[in-house]
């Protein structure tokens, strides 16, 4: 995974913090500060590739954050950062599914290194589990990213390359609204020069496909002077 990758640091220590923060952005990660346990929670589940977790933290604490992810099937790594020397807390976080574990003073050095390796192996562990489920279903709706289909009660929808790779973009980010420049990029390139409207004309013919043609209710979200959001399909009424 390159170095581009969002790591939420969920620490409510302010020099702790900023100390992170650097080290992370010097090494060109996007780093995510979180100050409290539910905040990482949602950061876990919905933009973060890994999870730097302090223990105490206020309303959910580390443990709860870390045992409520595992409980989902959640796989993100979680980099548990703490003073809690203590065996048995170190114990109790690798039994409850950190990956690894560091307890504060720590090298901010070292740490870098053990996020790098452990996304690396997140990384190819992502491309194993792509190869063994490659189909996202939402109710009548899948999307085959191998096979590079969508399909509505497994009839093929007749989507142009284009439109595969926006409405994969967005399913696989449901719930989570995407800016339009998000999903030029995203979809079209860096480098892109047209017009980011170009996006508008692309989620109407997602809809007509899908909604009207196919017949799924509505699950293509436009979000008012933003972007779009995808929420999952559900039968039509």
């Amino acid at each position: 995974m390159a170095s581009s990758a969002t790591v939420a640091i969920a620490e409510d220590d302010p020099a702790i913090r900023e100390l992170l923060l650097h080290h992370l952005e010097r090494e060109g990660f996007a780093p995510l500060p979180i100050t409290d346990g539910l905040a990482a929670l949602r950061a876990a589940r919905n933009v973060a590739d890994l999870l730097l977790l302090d223990i105490g933290l206020p309303g959910l604490d580390g443990f709860e954050v870390l045992r409520t992810l595992r409980r989902e099937g959640r796989a993100i790594p979680v980099v548990v950062v703490t003073a809690r020397a203590e065996e048995i807390d170190r114990v109790i976080g690798l039994e409850m599914g950190a990956d690894d574990y560091v307890c504060k003073p720590f090298s901010p050095r070292e740490l870098v290194a053990r996020i790098k390796a452990l996304l690396r192996r997140s990384s190819r562990g992502a491309v194993r589990a792509l190869e063994e489920t490659p189909v996202r279903r939402f109710g009548r709706l899948e999307v085959d990213e191998a096979a590079r289909e969508a399909r509505v009660d497994s009839r093929t929808v007749a989507l142009k390359p284009r439109e595969f790779d926006l409405l994969l973009e967005l399913v696989a980010h449901e719930g989570i609204a995407l800016t339009r420049e998000r999903l030029i990029e995203r979809v079209w390139g860096a480098d892109f020069d047209g017009d980011e409207r170009t996006i508008d004309v692309h989620v109407r013919r997602l809809r007509a496909k899908l909604e009207e043609e196919a017949g799924l209710a509505p699950s293509l979200q436009t979000v008012r002077g933003y972007g779009y959001r995808f929420r999952g399909a559900l039968p039509a009424t």
